[in-house]
């Protein structure tokens, strides 16, 4: 897979495409994921997944986020430089931002 290092303007709440490694490295595949945060150009995230019992809450409107299934969200933080963001497809809307506020609170124990 050839990664294009684009610049993209990424905000919170914005639905992204980007290549997840596996966890043995051997390769990896491109991957939806929630921003929740950035420092300059490093980007806070937490993966969705369209296998609902391997995420910690669905996502009420899917589709309006610009996904293709129903999806979750992982318990999951991770933090990623902004030019391995492919595309920008959506982003979640008011219902979803509040449980994954809630979510990020209780999982961070803030």
């Amino acid at each position: 897979m050839t990664l294009t290092t684009s610049s993209m303007n990424c905000s919170r709440n914005d639905v992204v495409l980007l290549p997840i490694p596996f966890t043995d490295l051997t390769s990896r595949k491109v991957r939806p994921a929630i921003i929740v945060g950035r420092k300059g150009t490093d980007l806070f995230l937490v993966p969705v997944s369209s296998v609902l019992f391997n995420t910690d809450f669905p996502l009420k409107e899917w589709q309006g986020a610009g996904l293709n299934a129903p999806s979750g969200v992982k318990a999951q933080l991770a933090a990623v430089e902004e030019r391995l963001v492919l595309k920008i497809i959506g982003a979640i809307t008011v219902v979803d931002r509040q449980t994954l506020d809630e979510r990020l609170r209780i999982w961070l124990q803030l």
